[in-house]
């Protein structure tokens, strides 16, 4: 059996590989050919198109398919191989179904943990100097367009901001108000506010403090102040993208600083946090479903059972991105958005699995 197990992981992997590497070169011929008058607009030389574009740009495409490309490997050699009987004479020789899948779950575990490692670990890296690369040769400066900005810099201080212009790192119409015991004790209002980056602190222009000490109120009025505060300027420029050059502890630790600060995208961080871990299960759930589809011989051969599990595959994508926007814009949990579709393509591959020919 252990010659039928090595055969079978070589079939996995080589097809999976082979055809995840024939779908990055057609999406890397497709991008060049849209994007070459940018790069010869903006005389990007040819090793930052290569090396800070897309060689960093291939692991986010392959963690994207992974699973898709799971899928279809298992469907496409497995078909080959009911459909050659080969599949019958395992089977027929006393090996049962459960051996069989064996081979097949080592190396959906095998794609699963390089899924995960891509997710959380290497792709954070690659996509910041992919990132780098965008922002200069490809996208237009960010400009922050929010207006009434409130957010909690620390338990019981809040700041908030009439707006921000991340061009010159200042904000308009500020205050700063420090709460003891649910009572006022510290407010600071000021016309604008703006962040010395030599100095690594913020200079506040226009001011007016009010405090409140044993009930007595003092007020204080100044044209400017440099003072420390647990904000920066990149708070203010950050998008959903950028949570993509977070790897897996970085992103933790930025989910509670925006639940602090009552961030109202926590929900979108939640998603992409529970994806990063969803996405591996989803590659073994999906394999014992095209094994247990393609494993029978039948008329339409490996066009029929393509054409099933593309449909699977398609649905179960199609449901994923659903059940995601009912935790981003509706009141969902976001990991039970998230792991909805394993859990009910879970109990179909059970399904599947158990009427399997044996």
């Amino acid at each position: 059996m252990k010659k039928i197990d090595i055969y079978i992981i070589k079939k996995f992997l080589g097809t999976f590989f082979f055809a995840i590497a024939l779908l990055i070169l057609i999406v890397v011929v497709f991008d060049i050919s849209e994007k070459i008058d940018e790069f010869l607009e903006k005389t990007a030389s040819l090793n930052e198109i290569l090396f800070d574009y897309y060689l960093n740009f291939i692991p986010y495409f392959v963690n994207l398919f992974s699973y898709l490309f799971t899928f279809i490997a298992v469907i496409f050699f497995t078909s080959k191989m009911a459909s050659n009987s080969e599949i019958v004479a395992i089977l027929s020789s006393g090996i049962s179904f459960r051996r069989f899948m064996v081979p097949y779950i080592i190396s959906a575990i095998f794609l699963g943990l390089m899924s995960f490692y891509l997710a959380n670990f290497l792709i954070p890296k690659t996509n910041k100097k992919m990132m780098v690369f965008e922002k200069t040769y490809l996208k237009s400066p960010y400009r922050n367009r929010d207006r009434d900005i409130h957010m909690q810099i620390s338990p019981g201080t809040f700041v908030y901001m009439e707006s921000y212009d991340n061009r010159t790192t200042t904000g308009y119409k500020f205050s700063l108000e420090n709460f003891r015991d649910n009572r006022l004790e510290y407010k600071l209002l000021a016309d604008r506010i703006t962040w010395d980056s030599i100095k690594g602190i913020w200079t506040i222009k226009n001011y007016t403090i009010r405090k409140i000490e044993n009930n007595e109120e003092r007020i204080i009025k100044g044209k400017l102040l440099d003072t420390l505060l647990n904000m920066h300027p990149h708070e203010f420029t950050f998008i959903l993208e950028d949570m993509k050059t977070m790897n897996f502890s970085e992103l933790r630790v930025f989910i509670e600083k925006e639940r602090l600060k009552g961030s109202q995208l926590i929900s979108e961080y939640e998603v992409e946090k529970h994806k990063r871990i969803a996405f591996p299960f989803a590659t073994i759930i999906l394999t014992i479903i095209g094994l247990s589809i393609s494993s029978r011989k039948v008329r339409g051969g490996i066009g029929m059972h393509l054409g099933v599990g593309l449909g699977i595959t398609f649905g179960f994508i199609l449901f994923q991105q659903v059940t995601t926007v009912f935790a981003t814009r509706g009141s969902m949990a976001p990991w039970l958005s998230v792991w909805i579709p394993n859990m009910i393509f879970g109990v179909v591959a059970v399904f599947l699995y158990r009427i399997a020919p044996k």
